[in-house]
């Protein structure tokens, strides 16, 4: 029995390390398995090099038929579990076919990577970005090892940013105007608006504004929409007077954003809104849904 579990056990241990490791920023991320660990954070047009250390097992020595890098992007459906949608995939080779009798590293640069996609973990769908390793061998099956890193890419402030002007009436009992200040938020940036009751004839309970996050996925029969609520901002409690206005401010940094994504490979669009619910006495809720942009800057802007 031990000879058998023994035969299971890895024949070497591979790691990599980044070439600016220590300098590189690190920011949270959850694997597949939930596990929240910290990786490297790249953007798009870095050059990402390093080594990858193969050590041997004591003892043992690793007989292959070569051992290759592999930098991927990739797109995976969830109910396609499993099945990887390669959107950027580069190779070097690192090794020739021989033998491992001791530990040995291996240097490894991938110049200015067109990283067009930012990192994503949503309900259906995520977005990643991997090192693959790879250890071929004939008999035993091939060693694979992978190194998660993160890729944010930012965008300057846009430079047409128009408010958002919306009403939402019913006839002869509510009659309401709502502005926002703009269209197009940065993840830290703060929504500031303001509403106006023209008409009030209805008696309203309490008035909410949610931000929802909405992603689909797949196409045609098989698109899959999930929306979420990130946040819910109490505006009013009680009843509005014709002639009152409402002041907003509410500040995206608390929640977990992400820039907006609009037909990511034709696989998944990520869409965000600002929902406006009125409640009133009687329970029935009235709702007014507005798209807004979200977009990531850089920290020092």
């Amino acid at each position: 029995m031990n000879f058998i579990v023994g035969a299971f056990k890895p024949a070497c241990h591979i790691s990599v390390a980044f070439s600016d490791g220590k300098n590189r920023k690190q920011v949270p991320y959850k694997k597949e398995n939930g596990q929240a660990i910290t990786v490297p954070l790249f953007q798009s047009q870095d050059n990402i090099t390093g080594t990858i250390t193969v050590e041997p097992v004591s003892g043992k020595k690793v007989e292959h038929n070569g051992i290759k890098v592999e930098l991927l992007g990739q797109i995976e459906m969830y109910f396609d579990k499993g099945n990887f949608y390669d959107f950027t995939s580069l190779v070097r080779e690192l090794d020739v076919p021989g033998e491992i009798y001791e530990r040995k590293t291996f240097q490894f640069e991938f110049s200015t990577v067109e990283m067009p996609y930012e990192t994503y973990n949503g309900v259906n769908v995520r977005l990643r970005y991997v090192l693959k390793i790879t250890i071929s061998r004939g008999y035993g099956g091939s060693i694979t090892h992978f190194q998660d890193f993160v890729v944010w890419n930012y965008t300057p402030p846009p430079s047409i940013n128009n408010s958002i002007k919306m009403e939402v009436g019913i006839e002869d009992c509510l009659h309401i105007e709502f502005e926002y200040n703009k269209s197009k938020y940065h993840l830290k940036d703060v929504i500031i608006g303001k509403i106006y009751f023209l008409l009030v004839r209805i008696k309203i309970k309490n008035m909410d504004l949610e931000i929802r996050r909405r992603e689909s996925t797949g196409s045609g029969s098989n698109t899959h929409v999930e929306t979420e609520t990130l946040a819910k901002f109490e505006l009013m409690d009680g009843a509005p007077v014709r002639g009152e206005s409402i002041p907003i401010r509410l500040f995206l940094s608390p929640y977990e954003l992400t820039p907006t994504c609009r037909n990511i490979n034709n696989k998944f669009s990520v869409k965000y809104y600002l929902n406006l619910v009125l409640v009133d006495e009687e329970d029935r809720r009235y709702f007014k849904q507005q798209e807004i942009t979200i977009y990531r800057i850089g920290e020092t802007s």
